[in-house]
């Protein structure tokens, strides 16, 4: 499971999860990405879960990243303990998530695929998550308007390097 090799702290205060997030919000890496929708604490567990979901879906053919990281220690003080004598040990880990972000993302598959593979992870997940498209993705891995012709007809990519080699 994902976890920090060390940290400065062993426990850390449980924060707050207003508002929504402004970085790790575009799909960077792959094609495809699943959004977070809803803010949640998401557990190493739960991160590993999702992830062991997609690869099985996509039959290990593409290539999975996982955008969050669980970094934040969750304390549990025994059960049926009296109170006082300190806060309670390291029980897991989570990853903050608000709103926006992006948790996994996708490449080397196609859209239905890499969409079912999403649809897969984000049941194993307690937030309610969307599939989202790369900006500028159009099927064939080329941005749209380098790939049309100004007649509608698409070129190949060995073509498409040799005019921007000239262009450039």
């Amino acid at each position: 499971m994902l976890m920090p090799k060390r940290t400065k702290y062993r426990k850390q205060q449980r924060g707050r999860m207003n508002g929504c997030e402004t970085r790790g919000i575009d799909v960077q890496f792959g094609d495809f990405g699943l959004q977070a929708l809803e803010p949640a604490w998401i557990t190493a567990r739960q991160i590993e879960a999702a992830r062991r979901a997609m690869t099985r879906s996509i039959r290990r053919g593409g290539q999975v990243w996982i955008r969050v990281f669980p970094d934040k220690p969750v304390t549990a003080r025994p059960a049926e303990t009296r109170m006082g004598s300190g806060k309670g040990a390291p029980e897991f880990w989570v990853a903050v998530v608000k709103p926006g972000r992006i948790l996994f993302e996708i490449n080397g598959v196609d859209q239905a695929t890499a969409q079912e593979a999403m649809r897969l992870a984000g049941n194993k997940l307690p937030i309610r998550t969307r599939f989202v498209v790369r900006e500028g993705f159009t099927g064939a891995g080329l941005a749209a308007p380098e790939s049309q012709m100004a007649d509608g007809e698409s070129r190949s990519g060995a073509e498409l390097t040799a005019q921007e080699a000239a262009n450039a």
